[in-house]
């Protein structure tokens, strides 16, 4: 099928055009600059020139697919306002999508998030929250989840907090990214809190089985390590970037801060046993050992 794809040259978007056009699929890839359309038509995609913002570049986008991978987000998140900004433009472009494909039966895959449960790892059945910094996104991605209803088969694919590749990504890379800054390898509160994370490579793997057989209605983890202790991530980081470990405030993590410092596991074994998903690329810690300082 033609695959109209946002976010197409990001860290999972890179993966997930790779891994359609492997599979006999045909990519129509949003790109708002230059650099982006070089990358995807060197991929093998063809390109629509435009933004997020763009509403009727991604009307016309998705009527000339035969479905639609809505992977894009702002790349401004460096504090509470600009998040609330990108959170804003995803809302707007997932309905734009989404309405765009009424009627249609098409299917429409987008990004989520893995939800956090007290005491447990949180599975497929689990709602989005709706209270914290990303609420919104639940409230957005079950919008589109509910035009199931009037023939669009949408489902989501929920990510873990890192998602990974070549040691960088997610939340993973952006405590990286934090200890090259302040030249500590932090982490919140005592570091026994867990994220869960995948490979890129995999992740892009269930994002195509969703598209093309995932009923409508339907949400999905993208989780292969179900939970790795944050002290156990910073003390990988601070070994291979040669930095001391040590715990940091919430606050050197900007507004992502009080998400880094909850403990949010979460199974994907519905997901596995049901579409058949099954992870075989490196997992975060194996991954991490890639990086350089």
């Amino acid at each position: 099928m033609i695959v109209f794809v946002t976010g197409g040259t990001g860290t999972i978007g890179t993966a997930v055009v790779a891994e359609l056009l492997t599979h006999g699929h045909s990519v129509l890839g949003l790109a708002r600059s230059d650099d982006s359309a070089s990358a995807l038509l060197a991929a093998g995609a063809d390109v629509l020139r435009g933004s997020l913002t763009d509403l009727d570049v991604l009307r016309e986008g998705a009527s000339r697919a035969d479905g639609v991978i809505s992977l894009a987000f702002s790349r401004d998140y460096g504090s509470a306002e600009a998040l609330d900004r990108g959170l804003v433009e995803e809302r707007e472009a997932m309905a734009t999508l989404g309405g765009a494909l009424i009627g249609t039966g098409k299917p429409i895959v987008t990004v989520s998030g893995t939800p956090w449960v007290p005491g447990r790892a949180a599975t497929e059945s689990d709602p989005l929250p709706l209270e914290g910094p990303v609420a919104s996104r639940a409230l957005a991605v079950t919008a589109l989840l509910d035009l199931s209803a009037r023939g669009v088969r949408a489902s989501a694919v929920r990510m873990p907090r890192t998602v990974h590749e070549h040691g960088e990504g997610g939340f993973a890379g952006l405590l990286a990214a934090a200890a090259r800054r302040t030249g500590v390898a932090g982490y919140p509160g005592d570091g026994q809190q867990r994220w869960p994370a995948v490979h890129a490579r995999d992740a892009a793997a269930l994002f195509r089985l969703a598209l093309e057989s995932a009923p409508g209605g339907s949400a999905w983890h993208a989780v292969a390590d179900e939970g790795d202790r944050v002290v156990d991530i910073a003390t990988v980081i601070g070994r291979r970037l040669q930095l001391p470990v040590r715990s940091v405030p919430e606050e050197t993590f900007g507004p992502f801060g009080s998400i880094f410092a909850m403990d949010q596991p979460a199974s994907s074994a519905l997901t596995r046993q049901v579409l058949g998903w099954e992870p075989r690329h490196p997992s975060l810690l194996a991954d991490l050992e890639e990086l350089q300082p």
